[in-house]
């Protein structure tokens, strides 16, 4: 299993164009909406999200919710607030949304999630009806502005993993 993305080499600061651009990744949005909104090309938009990876130390397959995940728990873009309230979740789903904001492989979700592979699509499937996400991105955003994902509890476990 591949470990979370941890690091002991500080993150680079994101110039200000990467955080307008993390921002509008934050607030959910897919590489064609931000070029849309922010007038960049779409070409421009996918090396600034190669960048912002760099800057936050992802390996370069890093899916969207990791990388959403990464920019709230190391406070480079403004915290969500949450528009609804938070769901009574148990722990399990509670497990499966941490492996989900920290593990980009579908495998490496289900190990840390501790589910059988075969049964995480229905396990996910569940968590996004419960939560009423519509994809695992709006989940982790989700999530922080419920204070489900802090940056104290991310730190705490990328403390335990890298050790």
């Amino acid at each position: 299993m591949t470990p979370p993305v941890t690091t002991s080499t500080p993150i680079t600061p994101l110039t200000p164009t990467l955080q307008r651009v993390a921002q509008h990744l934050a607030n959910g949005f897919v590489p064609q909406e931000i070029a849309t909104q922010s007038g960049l090309s779409a070409v421009t938009v996918r090396q600034y999200i190669r960048d912002i990876r760099e800057c936050l130390h992802c390996p370069p397959r890093c899916k969207p919710p990791v990388i959403v995940h990464r920019l709230f728990a190391l406070q480079q873009v403004a915290s969500p607030t949450a528009d609804r309230p938070t769901p009574d979740l148990s722990s399990d789903q509670l497990l499966l949304l941490k492996a989900v904001a920290e593990h980009s492989d579908a495998r490496d979700i289900a190990v840390a999630a501790k589910l059988a592979p075969a049964d995480l699509r229905a396990a996910l499937d569940q968590l996004l009806a419960d939560t009423g996400a519509q994809d695992t991105t709006q989940l982790v955003i989700l999530a922080h502005g419920w204070n489900l994902l802090t940056p104290e509890q991310t730190h705490a476990t990328q403390s335990g993993a890298s050790q």
